[in-house]
């Protein structure tokens, strides 16, 4: 589905992001949890890619640390306790696609440094491989962190930041944005498959509301 698009905030976030989207840079987004980052990254990946390539997307702070190097990286067959077989990573299967590293504000210390790694020098190897692996996919990552007051706390690596903001685009909050309240929440009413429509006091309260949680707890109020 398209993107509600009814604000000015959110038509120059858009317009900037179609201007972007075929060039190879890294592009970071950021926004309050639920403001529609993973929809704008697919935007991205749509605009670049037509549907001729994939788009993978991992969520960095909900993958065990232990688990995080193999889905990026993916292994090669008996290279740990289970690995039965090869499986590729993220990376390697986006080929010239894009790769969504959502909440990237949550690596630890050791997976930035693998993530610089790939940002600098554009390839990967998968754990108990002998080989590089060249990453061709555009990379977008997300975060709801200061990644800036990050590096000053010294838990983020200022030379990742650097790598991962050639674009930063920051998506504003739903509150900042009323007009889209109602188009969305008729967006999701029609995704639900029911003939409902929003009553006069459900908008004004609806329009009152400061949305917290955003799109996605817009969403998930009109879905209860």
């Amino acid at each position: 589905l398209t993107p509600v698009v009814c604000s000015a905030a959110m038509a120059s976030v858009y317009a900037m992001a179609e201007k972007v989207a075929h060039a190879k840079l890294p592009i970071l987004l950021q926004g309050e949890t639920g403001v529609g980052k993973e929809v704008l990254a697919r935007a991205i990946h749509a605009a670049a890619s037509h549907g001729m390539h994939p788009l993978r997307s991992i969520n960095c702070g909900a993958i065990p640390a232990q688990l995080l190097e193999s889905a990026l990286f993916g292994h090669e067959q008996g290279a740990f306790t289970g690995a039965t077989e090869r499986r590729p990573g993220v990376f390697e299967e986006a080929q010239a696609g894009t790769v969504l590293l959502d909440e990237i504000g949550e690596l630890s210390s050791a997976a930035q440094v693998a993530r610089l790694r790939v940002l600098e020098e554009r390839q990967v190897r998968c754990l108990g491989g002998t080989r590089d692996i060249e990453v061709k996919a555009r990379i977008i990552a997300a975060t709801h962190r200061d990644l800036e007051e990050m590096v000053r706390q010294g838990s983020f690596r200022e030379d990742l930041l650097f790598r991962l903001n050639a674009l930063t685009l920051a998506i504003p909050p739903l509150r900042e944005r009323r007009e889209e309240i109602v188009p969305l929440a008729e967006r999701f009413i029609q995704r639900a498959g029911v003939s409902k429509t929003l009553s006069q006091p459900l908008i004004d309260w609806m329009m009152d509301y400061d949305w917290p949680g955003n799109v996605r707890e817009l969403r998930n109020v009109v879905e209860r």
